[in-house]
C-alpha cells in the first residue's frame, strides 16, 4: 500500500511539473504588462537616474515600499537595514518569495542616455559616481510589474506573496542582513522562491538551469611582509613586491594543475598595493583577490592552494609569514531541479521554445543562495536586454561586442527588458500558485 502511495504521489507531481498555465491565463498576463508600461517606464528611468550604493538605498527603498502601499501590500522597511517586505494573502494557498535588489555600483556612467545617472555616493572613504551597471533598475521595475499584475488577477489564484526588496547585493552582504533581522521569522516562510537577473541576451529571452546557477565566491586578503631598504641594494632587504610577483603568477598552478580541469575554477589578483617610489623597497605589500568556484570540493582545494601558495612564496624569500584572509562570500545558487521543469514548460509555451532555454551557470556570484539554503526551493533565471541584432553581431567572429554587466556603458533597452522580466515572473509565480 505504501509503495503504491508513492507511486500515485510521484505520478501527480510529475503531471505537476509538466502543467501548463491556460492560454487565456498567459495572454492576460501580457495584456496587463502591455498596459502598465508608461507606468513600469517612468519608475524605472527615475531608478536610473538617482541609483544608490549598498545599505545606502534610502531613496530607492522607499520609493519602492511606496508603490507597494498602493497595489495594497502590507510593507514593513528598515529590514536588514535598508530592505522591504512587502505581504499579500490572498486566501489559502502556497507561500511565494519573490526578490529584487536595490544596490547600483560605484562607477560613473558612460553610456550617455537621456536619463543616464550622475548620482554619487561615498563609497570606501571617498566620493564615487553611483549607477546601475549591473541591471537592478530592470529587476526593480519587472518586480513592481509582477506584483501589479498578480494584484489585478487576484482572482485567479490563492495563497501568500513575500515581495522583498533587498539591499547591498553587489557586496553580498544583504541577504545575510535581512535573515540576521528575522526575515523567516517575522514574515510567512516561502514555499517557493524566485529571482531573476538582466543579461547581456536578446530581449524577449529566457535563460535558465537546475542545479548551480551561479559560483561560490571568497575574497583574498593577503599582506605579504618584508623589510624596507634602498632600491639600490636590495641585499639589504627583504623584498615583498618580489614575493607577491611570485604569489601571483604561482598561484595559477592550483587552477592549471591542481583542480580537474573539467570543474569550474578561478583565482583572479585584482589589486596590488605597495611602495610609493621607484627607488624604495617597502616594508608590506597588500594582495587582493577572489577565488570563484561551483563545487564544494573545487572551492576547498581552491582556499587550501591559495593559502599554501601565499606561504610558500614568503617562505623561499626567507620572508615573514604573510597575513593570509580568504573571506567567505556568496555561496553557489543551486536551482530546484523540480520547480525549474515544471516552470520551463510555461517559459517555453509563452516565449517560445527558442527564446525560453537553458543556459551555462554564469561565473559571477549572488547572495539569493542564502534564501535557497534556508531549505526553499527556489529558480533563478535570466533575462534578455539587448536588441538581437546586436546580440547576432556580438557573437559573430570578429562582430562588435556588446556591453557585459558592470561595463560602464551596460544599457538595457528599456521597454522589451521590462516587460520580458514582469511577464516571466509573473508567469512563473502564477504556476505555484493555487488556482
Amino acid at each position: 500500500m505504501k509503495n503504491v502511495l508513492i507511486a500515485a504521489v510521484l505520478s501527480l507531481c510529475a503531471a505537476s511539473a509538466s502543467a501548463q498555465l491556460p492560454a487565456p491565463l498567459k495572454s492576460d498576463v501580457g495584456a496587463r504588462v502591455n498596459g502598465m508600461y508608461p507606468w513600469l517606464d517612468t519608475v524605472y528611468k527615475d531608478l536610473h537616474a538617482h541609483p544608490e550604493i549598498a545599505f545606502q538605498e534610502v531613496r530607492t527603498a522607499g520609493k519602492l515600499a511606496a508603490e507597494m502601499r498602493k497595489l495594497g501590500f502590507e510593507v514593513t522597511e528598515k529590514v536588514g537595514k535598508t530592505g522591504v517586505v512587502a505581504v499579500l494573502k490572498n486566501g489559502p494557498g502556497p507561500t511565494v518569495l519573490v526578490r529584487t535588489e536595490m544596490d547600483g555600483l560605484p562607477m560613473e556612467e558612460k553610456t550617455g542616455l537621456p536619463y543616464a545617472s550622475r548620482a554619487k555616493a561615498m563609497s570606501n572613504g571617498s566620493e564615487s559616481f553611483v549607477t546601475h551597471s549591473c541591471g537592478h533598475d530592470v529587476h526593480m521595475a519587472g518586480w513592481l510589474g509582477t506584483a501589479r499584475t498578480l494584484v489585478e488577477m487576484k482572482a485567479k489564484w490563492k495563497g501568500t506573496l513575500v515581495f522583498i526588496a533587498q539591499p547591498a547585493e553587489e557586496i553580498v552582504s544583504g541577504a545575510k542582513a535581512m535573515l540576521d533581522d528575522g526575515l523567516f521569522k517575522r514574515f510567512p516562510k516561502p514555499d517557493y522562491a524566485f529571482a531573476l537577473h538582466s543579461w547581456p541576451l536578446a530581449h524577449g529571452t529566457v535563460g535558465f538551469n537546475s542545479g548551480p546557477v551561479s559560483s561560490n565566491s571568497d575574497a583574498i586578503e593577503i599582506v605579504f611582509k618584508g623589510r624596507g631598504g634602498h632600491g639600490s641594494a636590495p641585499d639589504k632587504s627583504v623584498d615583498p613586491i618580489t614575493i607577491a610577483a611570485r604569489f601571483v603568477v604561482d598561484v595559477q598552478t592550483v587552477v592549471s594543475r591542481e583542480k580537474d580541469p573539467k570543474e569550474f575554477g578561478v583565482v583572479t589578483i585584482g589589486a596590488i598595493q605597495g611602495g610609493t617610489v621607484g627607488n624604495i623597497i617597502p616594508d608590506n605589500v597588500q594582495v587582493r583577490g577572489t577565488i570563484r568556484s561551483y563545487s564544494p570540493a573545487v572551492r576547498a582545494k581552491l582556499l587550501d592552494g591559495v593559502r599554501r601558495v601565499a606561504n610558500a612564496s614568503a617562505a623561499m624569500a626567507g620572508a615573514p609569514a604573510p597575513d593570509v584572509q580568504l573571506i567567505s562570500g556568496g555561496a553557489a545558487i543551486v536551482n530546484s531541479e523540480a520547480l525549474v521543469a515544471k516552470t520551463e514548460a510555461v517559459f517555453k509555451d509563452a516565449f517560445g521554445a527558442a527564446n525560453a532555454q537553458r543556459m551555462p551557470a554564469m561565473t559571477a556570484s549572488e547572495d539569493f543562495s542564502l534564501f535557497v539554503n534556508e531549505g526553499v526551493p527556489s529558480m533563478f533565471f535570466f533575462t534578455g536586454v539587448y536588441d538581437p541584432k546586436a546580440v547576432a553581431e556580438a557573437e559573430r567572429p570578429g562582430g562588435k561586442p556588446i556591453a557585459f554587466n558592470h561595463s560602464p556603458f551596460y544599457a538595457p533597452v528599456p521597454e522589451p527588458s521590462i516587460k520580458t522580466a514582469a511577464q516571466a515572473m509573473s508567469l512563473a509565480v502564477l504556476n505555484v500558485l493555487g488556482r
